[in-house]
């Protein structure tokens, strides 16, 4: 039994044995809005094998970067939105040092997640009294690759989005290719974006989440909003990537990013004007890959 559900009004109840996955090392008690953003923020590190750190705000990246340390892609991914950041969650794939913990703890977040930590990193970081601190154990997709929600009069259940495309995954559909770069870039990118609520679009550039648009009801809406983040935190858009997580139905997308100084474009191809983009991609000097794979997520 939860304190309570998404609010105080709501009665909230988690079945599932969290400490199979989790070992709790401090903090309050959690809540069914932690469980949710744990699931989310779990799920989005178990696609990265390099070093990488993430911030999640009500599901959604709000901050992501992949680096050398763990302070490194703190450091990275706070700089993507400082201001969203504040009492998220924090999620890495590499154990916390005392060097990265000592620059988390510069701010309030309300959980981070890691396969370890180090004694002098768990001092600092158990400094703030409900933080809840934890230790992952297992892969949750591993162990539940199974999605349950009610609807209607009776359940949903699909399999996990366990998809991650690779180099080989990835079709050129321009005459212009994607650089080396583009392309580390476009499948840093086309990862987060699997994992932002659709309709969604990510901007990206050396392997550091530059802003996304997520949730929007038009995907215009979404570059359009991620565009103007970018930008209120003094990002040069000169040479970042765009990732779509479902085909582009008019090439207007790809015109707007091309005007912000977008470069190169990841995209799962399917739609009736394709050809369009493309075109519009042709003619100025932009580089598209298709995937054949869309990762909506409601």
């Amino acid at each position: 039994t939860l304190r309570y559900g998404e609010n105080p009004h709501q009665k909230g109840i988690f079945y599932g044995n969290f400490s199979e996955a989790f070992e709790q090392l401090h903090g309050k008690e959690i809540s069914y809005n932690n469980l949710l953003d744990i699931d989310a923020a779990v799920s989005l590190i178990a696609d990265f094998d390099e070093t990488a750190l993430a911030i999640l705000k009500h599901n959604n990246a709000c901050g992501m970067a992949c680096r050398d340390t763990v302070k490194e892609a703190w450091e990275a991914a706070l700089a993507a939105d400082p201001i969203s950041a504040f009492g998220g969650i924090v999620v890495t794939n590499r154990p916390v040092d005392a060097e990265a913990a000592k620059a988390i703890n510069e701010i309030f977040f309300e959980v981070i997640i890691a396969p370890d930590f180090l004694p002098d990193a768990l001092a600092i970081l158990s400094q703030k009294k409900n933080r809840i601190i934890l230790k992952q154990k297992l892969i949750v997709g591993e162990v539940n690759n199974l999605m349950i929600r009610s609807a209607l009069n009776g359940f949903l259940v699909q399999d996990r989005d366990t998809a991650v495309q690779t180099r080989q995954d990835l079709t050129v559909v321009t005459e212009k290719s994607p650089t080396e770069k583009e392309t580390e870039d476009l499948l840093f990118a086309n990862i987060l974006v699997k994992h932002t609520k659709s309709n969604a679009i990510v901007l990206a550039k050396n392997k550091q989440l530059i802003a996304s648009g997520t949730g929007q009801t038009s995907r215009v809406d979404a570059l359009n909003q991620a565009i103007e983040k970018a930008r209120t935190f003094k990002f040069d858009l000169q040479g970042a990537v765009m990732a779509s997580d479902a085909f582009f139905p008019f090439p207007d997308c790809v015109e707007i990013a091309h005007k912000a100084g977008i470069t190169a474009v990841i995209q799962p191809g399917g739609s009736i004007k394709d050809a369009e983009s493309v075109a519009y991609c042709n003619k100025h000097g932009l580089a598209m890959v298709t995937t054949g794979i869309r990762h909506f997520k409601h």
